[in-house]
This record gives C-alpha cells, structure tokens and sequence, in this order.
C-alpha cells in the first residue's frame, strides 16, 4: 500500500512537471511570438523612417520648385512689363525665355508629382492656367514687337486684369500646402509606429524578466530580446545622426543650385545679347533684300515707262495706233509701280486704315489676275464664294495685301507647284469658338494650300514678329504678324491649321457690317460724271486745287479743265484760306495731305470752321505723319497717282457727296 501510495505520490509530481514544463514550453512559445513580433516592429519602423526622410526630400524638391515657378512667372511679367514701355526687342527676349523656363519646370513639377492623383490633377490644372496666361500675354507681347505704343500697354493693363495670375498662384500655393499636410501626416504616422514599437518592446522586457524568474531558457530569450531591443535603440540613434547628415547635405545642395541658378542667368543675359544681334543682322539682311527686289521692280516698271515715252516720241509724227500703243505701255508701267508703292506703305505701316465697305467675295474675285500671275502657272487655284456675299468694314488695300501674303506663302510652302484654294463663307462664330472673336455674323476668307505643313511645335509662334520657318533669306517673319495685326484692328481675328504633309489653312475673320452693304450700295450708284466724257453734273463747279508740288498742280488742273470744271491752284494752306476768303463760288476743295507748314487735315479742320458746306477731296500718295485715319474718315480719298478717269469719278462723287448729304460726323468732329 505504502509504494502505490509512493508511486500515486510520483505519478502526481510527474504530472506536475509535465503541466509545469508545458506551462513553461507555453511561455517559452510566448515569448517567441513575442520577439519575433518585436523584430518585425522594429524592422517596419526602420522602412518607415527611411520612407519617411526619402517622402521629406521628395517634399522639399517640390515645394522648392513651387516656389521656383511663382518667381519665373514673376520675372516674365516684369519683363513683358519692361517690354510694352521700351518696346526694346532684348527686353521682349527676356520675356519670352523666362516665359518658356516657367513652362519647363511646371512640367518637372508634373513629372514629380504623378504618383499622386491628387497633385497630378492640381498641377494639370496649373498647366492649363498657365497656357491661358501665355494667351493674355501674347496679344501685348505682339503689339510691343509691332511698336502699336499705347494699344501694347492697354493689352498689357487688360492682361493684368484678368484673375489668370491669381488662379496660378492659387494653385502653386495649394500644390505647396497639400504636400505640406502630406509630410506632417508622413511624420505623424512613424511617430506613432515609433511609439507603439516601444510599447511592445516595454511589454516583452516584463515578459522576457518574468520569464527569467521562472527558467533559464526564458532568461536566455529576454536576454536576447534586451540585445535586440538595444541594437535597435543604437539603429535610431544612427538613423537621427544620418538624418543630420541628410538636412546638412540639402542645404548644401540647395546652396550649389542657388549659384547655378546664377550662372545660368548671367549665361542667359549672355546668349539674350547675342541672340539681340543675330536678330538684328538678320532683320539688316532681310530689309537689303527686300531693297534689292523693290529696285529691281522699280526698274522694270520705269523701263516700260520710259521706253514707252521714247518710242511715243520718236513715233509722234508717225501712225497713231503705234503712238497709242507705246502710251498705253508706258501707262501700264506706271499703273504697277504706283500699286507696289501702295503696297510698301500698307507694308512699313506709313498709312493709317482707311476703312470703307467692301465685299470680300467681289474684292478677291477682281484680284484673281493678280493672284495668278503672284503664284505662277504650276499653282492650279480654285476659288468658291457664297451666294449673297456679305459686306465688312475694312481697309480694303490691306485686305488685298494679306490675302497677296497669304497666296505668295502658300506658293513657297508648295515649292510652286500645287492646288490652292481661296473661300469666302458668312459664318456664325459662337462665343470662344475662333480666339478673342465676340459672337455673332462674320466672314471667313480662308487661304488653303497642299503644301509641307507647319510643325505643331511651330504653330503657336507664326505670328510672332520676325519669326519665320522659311530658310535662312526667304522670308523676313512679318507677313503673317501683319496680317493678325490688320484682322485685330479691323475687330477680327486670324485662326490657322496645318497638318504635315497635307497643307496649312489661314483663314481671316472679319465682322459682317450692314452699315458697309448700304454704304457699298450708295457707292454704286451710277455717277453722273464718267470718264466717258458723257452727261456731267456740276459741269461749271469751282473746284480749289491745293498742292504744294508744282509740276503735279498743273496736270490736276488740266485734267480739271479737261473735265470742263473751273480749276484753282493754290501752293499751300494759307494760301487756299485767303483764296476762300475772297471767293464764295468755290463748290470743292480738292486738297494734298503732305504739305509744309499746314498739312491738308490741318486746312480742312480750319476750313471747315468757315465753310462747312464745301465739299472736300484728299489727294494723297503718303500720309506719314500728316493724319490718322479719324482724321480721314468721312472724306472721298483718291491715291496718287490717278488718272484722269479715277479723278473723274472722285470729284463727281464728292460733289455729289456735297450736294445731298451733310457734312460727315468726322467733320463736325474737326471743328471742336
């Protein structure tokens, strides 16, 4: 009985140790899962540190070039500032490259940002402002390189009205905070992980001492997890150090890109200078071409004339058909040098618009001879134009001359042999449909070629001045500036398209004007005086002739005379008020534009004040500095020089003018 009793008594402390060596095995297995899980939170609390300082860099970079943004933009506004007063062709190249360098880095911005949703968007709708801004901009920058004077610094001032500038540091500074909030929340969230790896390492310190009361073992396992736990406290202390490091090294870095950015300035004022005077050359070259070409015509055109004159003279005793012929030759000859001379006016911009209603259709149909013998016979052009042609108010020697601009590029584009089509439409433009254009009835003149096309990187600048993708001495880059600047003045606008290898279309808007059509119409009324020498009115009408020139004061009194008018010379202003002075039978004054000491605005304005029922005609051949177009506006004008028919007319029409109308609003505006 005693050894079963010992033997229940060993059976029972055998069991013990059994559950007590399970109960330690248990612990022990705790304690593993506890280090184990203490060497995973502290293996994740290193990746996160480490996350955390490359997100911090990544941060600074892009709130670094946030800021860096907001300055170029800065600077290009300041510069485009500086450009619309001195309207210096270096300041507008400062301009333009601070410009493109904002652009440039708003697309690092993007790049750096595309991992984030969020920020992609901001910084796409920055890109979309931008551009938007670079529009505003663009309409003042072209206006100072034209040198319009006061229209730049007003495009400049309603530029700087729009919210474009705000809305773009908006969102430059939202970029900014947004990445702030990002990195404090970054930091936020390993902080947390920090401490909540410390807790877990306090609770498994008790567990691994507990556990070393109890059994060897455990305490070998705490010791471990004490080891582990003071690597990893040194790991973070190595980890702050490093970041130390890291922040000492940004400054640096930030401090060497600060005086890059300074090198890069001084080299950038550098190449402006250089760029200023290849510029320069270029334009230098340009004007001796176009010098060389206008001598050459101007020498074929005199050739005719007085080739023609010569013969005419030797023949003069001779058949008259022969006399007649040569006369008709030397009168042709003149007839074209007087065109091109209109058209290196409308070109230097030496004449203000002289704005009347014109049909586009009925003005390009008249000119088709032109643009066939500009183009050459391998262009095969083809034309269309609608139904009931509307009418437009616009300088109609200028409509002509862009639309001579726009065939002579389409011919270089087709290398001169190709289709181009010329179309005349009334469209309805909606609003923001074609640029700036208000919504409403326009005509749409579109000039289309099968030529190379224009690259799209090339698109955005064809009416920059002097900008040109022609070969070096093809082209000077003005045609097309021109041309936006005469649809702009006219209240248009110019839009362009162009696919490569298929051809460029430049179409022209300009507002439908009813007002024009009735003009037009009054216009074309048939005149009573011809020069057919048939019925005329006011036969025996007082015409004052005032020019300052002798030689062409007596052919426009011969020719006056021949008319069967009344004609008296005058040479100058004053003496056209004393002859007004002493006769009150004078019906017209027929009056130059350029004269010394008073111009013929000027007499017209003192005239006027005294006489406001004489009818007045300008003769002009230059206007220069003699008048604006408000000042001629309201006036017949006839271009010298004129033959004996086109003066024919004028004087009829106003006389006519005279007879049964009153004096024009211009006029009552010139005697205030």
């Amino acid at each position: 009985m005693a050894d079963e009793a010992l033997d229940a008594a060993a059976g029972e402390e055998g069991g013990s140790a059994i559950w007590r060596r399970g109960w330690v095995g248990i612990a022990a297995l705790l304690a593993t899962l506890s280090l184990i899980a203490l060497v995973v939170m502290v293996s994740l609390s290193n990746r996160a540190r480490d996350d955390a300082l490359a997100y911090e860099r990544h941060a600074y970079d892009v709130m670094l070039l946030t800021r860096t943004v907001d300055a170029t933009i800065a600077r290009a506004e300041a510069a485009l500032g500086r450009f619309v007063m001195d309207e210096l062709q270096g300041t507008g190249t400062i301009y333009y490259t601070e410009w493109r360098r904002a652009g440039r880095q708003i697309a690092e911005l993007q790049r750096q940002v595309s991992d984030v949703p969020e920020q992609a968007a901001r910084v796409g709708e920055l890109r979309r402002l931008y551009e938007q801004r670079g529009r505003e901009l663009a309409v003042a920058a072209t206006a100072a390189a034209r040198r319009t004077g006061a229209a730049s610094i007003n495009f400049y001032y309603q530029a700087g009205q729009s919210d474009t500038l705000k809305a773009i540091r908006a969102g430059l500074d939202r970029i900014d905070a947004d990445e702030r909030a990002r990195l404090q929340r970054r930091m936020a969230e390993t902080r947390n992980f920090d401490m909540r790896a410390d807790r877990l390492t306090g609770w498994l310190g008790w567990l691994a001492v507990f556990i070393a009361l109890g059994a060897v073992l455990l305490g070998f396992f705490a010791y471990r997890a004490l080891t582990e736990r003071v690597l990893a406290r040194r790991e973070a202390e190595n980890e702050a150090v490093r970041a130390g490091l890291l922040e000492q090294k940004v400054e640096e870095r930030t401090r060497e890109l600060k005086e890059a950015n300074e090198r890069l300035r001084a080299e950038a004022a550098e190449r402006a200078v250089a760029e200023a005077q290849l510029r320069q050359i270029q334009k230098m070259e340009a004007v001796g071409q176009l010098t060389g070409g206008i001598a050459h015509d101007f020498n074929n055109m005199l050739a005719v004339v007085v080739g023609g004159l010569d013969l005419a003279r030797r023949r003069l005793h001779g058949p008259r058909r022969d006399v007649e012929y040569h006369l008709d030759n030397a009168l042709e000859g003149a007839t074209r040098a007087a065109a091109l001379t209109r058209r290196l006016l409308a070109f230097a911009r030496a004449e203000p618009l002289l704005p009347e209603g014109i049909a586009p259709a009925e003005l390009i149909e008249n000119m088709l001879d032109l643009v066939d013998r500009t183009i050459g016979e391998r262009i095969a052009v083809h034309t269309s134009f609608p139904e009931e042609p509307w009418h437009v108010w616009a300088d109609s020697n200028q409509l002509e001359n862009a639309i001579v601009n726009l065939c002579v590029n389409a011919r270089d584009a087709m290398e001169g042999s190709g289709e181009l089509r010329i179309a005349v439409d009334n469209v309805e433009v909606g609003a923001g449909e074609i640029g700036e254009l208000e919504p409403g009835p326009y005509v749409r003149i579109a000039v289309a070629d099968t030529g190379a096309g224009i690259a799209p990187e090339h698109l955005e600048r064809v009416f920059e001045p002097f900008f040109t993708t022609k070969p070096v001495g093809k082209g000077t880059g003005l045609g097309l500036s021109q041309i936006f600047g005469f649809a702009r003045e006219s209240g248009g606008d110019v839009a362009i398209e162009s696919e490569m290898g298929k051809g460029t279309t430049v179409a022209i808007y300009l507002p439908r004007s009813i007002e024009a059509a009735e003009q037009a119409a009054h216009r074309a009324a048939p005149a009573r005086v011809r020069s057919g020498f048939g019925e005329r009115e006011h036969e025996s009408a007082v015409i004052l002739v005032v020019e300052d020139d002798p030689r062409v004061s007596r052919s426009t009194v011969a020719a006056l005379e021949e008319l069967g008018y009344i004609a008296i010379a005058c040479s100058s202003g004053a003496e056209a008020l004393e002859t007004l002075g002493r006769n009150d039978r004078i019906d017209l004054v027929v009056t130059d534009v350029m004269m010394p000491e008073m111009t013929g605005p000027e007499l017209i304005r003192e005239m006027s004040r005294t006489y406001p029922d004489i009818g007045v005609l300008f003769v002009t051949g230059y206007v220069g500095d003699a008048g604006e177009a408000e000042d001629l506006s309201g006036y017949d004008i006839l271009r010298k020089p004129f033959t004996v028919a086109a003066l024919a007319d004028s004087v009829a029409t106003a006389l006519g003018r005279e007879v049964s109308e009153s004096p024009p609003a211009s006029k009552a505006a010139a005697t205030g």
